[in-house]
């Protein structure tokens, strides 16, 4: 019997768009670091330029399984689109690109990685059942709703009640793995908590009782709570109490109802305290605090309400996944750049930090808008790499991380992290396509390529790590210990392969790409080299990838799943490459030039 699913299903979603693993490119003009750093800590950051799904094919081989934390805030397809991006799509299309995206996200989260995707409630629903398909309904941990506006205005115009939130859903890698620990956020003073021991100091049998609003009455000088109400006002008045209740939370308590649940030994004292009329029963236990109870009701002290968040005891609260304390208005300035609709409060991100990381994790988030998950994730202390395609990468990003780094920012979460500056980040953008037509219309290794790109992308397609051996000149890049490969434009002879066979010797294996080789068949060097696996370039890739799309952003007209030409070649408005790589020092031999002897025809 087939085993079958529940799934989202649309137009087009087992259209596949064919991903080209592109190599990235540093621009070392544009990556920043302290003036005094540490080494190790000024480059573990990676900010890219270029389309986030082919970024994020080009992370995927070497960031599978190590990124602890993802945040994305994709354009939510509500047509009220913003400068940079263009998000009014058919449902159809946008679920195709979050889909290709997400799948790759899930690769590259570790173990006990944690996503959260941040949504508008237009596009909630199709997306909390597309999760559910990619990541397993069992993976999913909650979905948060955020408070973000208040109605006013013209806001509050609308044919059905005002929407002020958004929504998070929080998905893991492995729910087993991931572990929880409970955070805390400030709440109000909690009048429950309205008596307070007078004689704290003293024996508990001693303890005198007394009710919080008449003593702060008294200490202020008033007759009694009601006058001192009437002469400064409620919330002035209640103001002074939450903040003695604060300093004296030893002390302060309320005192609450004990069910038959809690244990033999509490029940029995729960019911001898109700014969003892305001006498206290003491509980000693070890592993948990002691137990006070009054007249058949257990003291919860205040002090067990206060906790610690930015460096501050306040009145706190667990966190549930209704996030209403996060201020939205006000952060225009955040990071000293404005964003029109699309920035988020640094408050949030660390949040969301705090929940799934620990210093020195690794943080994601591919659509980086205008830096916010970077700049948060810096001052936190852990690594981050973020994606970004506009302009707004130059314009908006590098300056603010410029002031983070140089402890200028202190705006944001600054001052509760006790931000100093330190750290950098490498600047990188996608290579342009590997593939491109010549004027005659075939396809051949983009000239822009030089022999050490093109050594590594060649690495990267077939799936090897690029690190050139300092000492063996045929050693490009490796995908185990014993297994290499070795790229070259030459066209190889029968002598030359031999040297590279002996080279290579029993117990190891070379893949060598080459544009040909001479004087032998296929079958013959396979029989003859065992140690050698022969392909040629670029006839080893060619059907590969989908060569030349360079845009698989939100934008309807560059969408590999709307209308395809035959043919997968750049067109006059798509042109192969927009930009000039970095050119590079060569590390690999180019003996006769790059294109010289190129034979995509066996």
């Amino acid at each position: 019997m087939t085993k079958q699913k529940l799934e989202l299903t649309w137009i087009g979603k087992h259209k596949r768009p064919k991903l080209e693993a592109r190599i990235l490119l540093e621009a070392p003009d544009k990556s920043y670091h302290a003036k005094v750093r540490s080494e190790a800590a000024a480059f573990d950051n990676r900010l890219i330029f270029g389309d986030n799904l082919l970024a994020l094919k080009a992370l995927e081989q070497e960031f599978t399984g190590k990124v602890k934390c993802i945040y994305i805030d994709p354009p939510y397809n509500t047509g009220a689109a913003f400068e940079h991006y263009d998000d009014g799509l058919e449902h159809s299309i946008w679920l195709g690109l979050i889909k290709e995206r997400l799948e790759i996200l899930r690769k590259l989260l570790t173990k006990d990685g944690v996503i959260f995707i941040h949504i508008d409630d237009k596009e909630m629903a199709y997306l909390k059942i597309l999760c559910d398909e990619i990541f397993g309904r069992n993976q999913f941990l909650n979905m948060v709703v955020v408070k973000t506006s208040d109605p006013s205005g013209h806001k509050t115009v609308n044919p059905s009640p005002y929407s002020q939130t958004e929504y998070i859903l929080m998905y893991a890698k492995d729910r087993s793995s991931y572990k929880y620990d409970q955070i805390y956020v400030e709440s109000g003073y909690d009048s429950g908590y309205g008596k307070i021991i007078l004689n704290k100091e003293e024996h508990y049998s001693n303890w005198k009782i007394g009710g919080l609003n008449e003593v702060v009455a008294s200490s202020l000088g008033f007759e009694n709570t009601r006058v001192a109400r009437k002469k400064m006002g409620r919330m002035t008045f209640d103001a002074l109490v939450a903040g003695y209740a604060l300093e004296h939370r030893d002390c302060v308590f309320q005192s609450t109802a004990i069910s038959n649940a809690a244990g033999r030994t509490i029940v029995e004292a729960r019911d001898k305290s109700k014969n003892l009329k305001d006498q206290v029963i003491h509980i000693e236990r070890d592993d948990f605090d002691d137990i006070y109870i009054l007249n058949g009701r257990q003291i919860y002290f205040y002090s067990s309400k206060v906790k610690e968040i930015d460096g501050e005891l306040v009145p706190a609260k667990p966190l549930t996944n209704l996030w209403t304390d996060i201020p939205w208005n006000g952060i225009a300035n955040e990071g000293n750049v404005e964003f029109k609709n699309g920035k988020k409060p640094e408050r949030l991100i660390k949040r969301i930090l705090e929940i799934s990381t620990n210093p020195g994790d690794l943080v994601l988030d591919s659509f980086a808008g205008s830096g916010t998950t970077g700049a948060v994730a810096h001052k936190m202390g852990r690594r981050w790499i973020m994606v970004e395609l506009g302009e707004h990468c130059h314009t908006h990003i590098i300056p603010r991380l410029q002031k983070v780094i140089d402890g200028e920012d202190q705006g944001g979460i600054s001052k509760a992290v006790n931000w100093q500056g330190g750290g950098g980040f490498r600047y990188f953008r996608l290579a342009p396509t590997l593939i491109v037509n010549d004027k005659w219309g075939n396809q051949i290794i983009n000239p822009d390529y030089n022999p050490e790109m093109l050594a590594e992308a060649l690495a990267k397609l077939e799936g090897f790590t690029y690190i050139p051996s300092e000492n063996l000149w045929w050693q490009h890049g490796y995908s185990s210990e014993n297994d290499f490969i070795y790229v070259t434009t030459q066209s190889l002879s029968v002598e030359q392969l031999q040297v590279l066979s002996d080279e290579v010797g029993a117990g190891r294996s070379l893949l060598i790409c080459c544009s040909a080789w001479r004087g032998i068949t296929a079958d013959q060097a396979a029989e003859r080299f065992p140690n050698l696996s022969l392909k040629k370039i670029p006839k080893m890739i060619l059907k590969r990838c989908e060569w030349g799309h360079d845009d698989y952003s939100l934008n309807v007209a560059n969408l590999p799943m709307a209308e395809e030409a035959t043919e997968q070649r750049p067109s006059e408005n798509q042109p192969a490459a927009k930009t000039k790589p970095v050119k590079r020092k060569s590390a690999v031999e180019n003996q006769g030039g790059l294109f010289e002897g190129m034979d995509s025809d066996e």
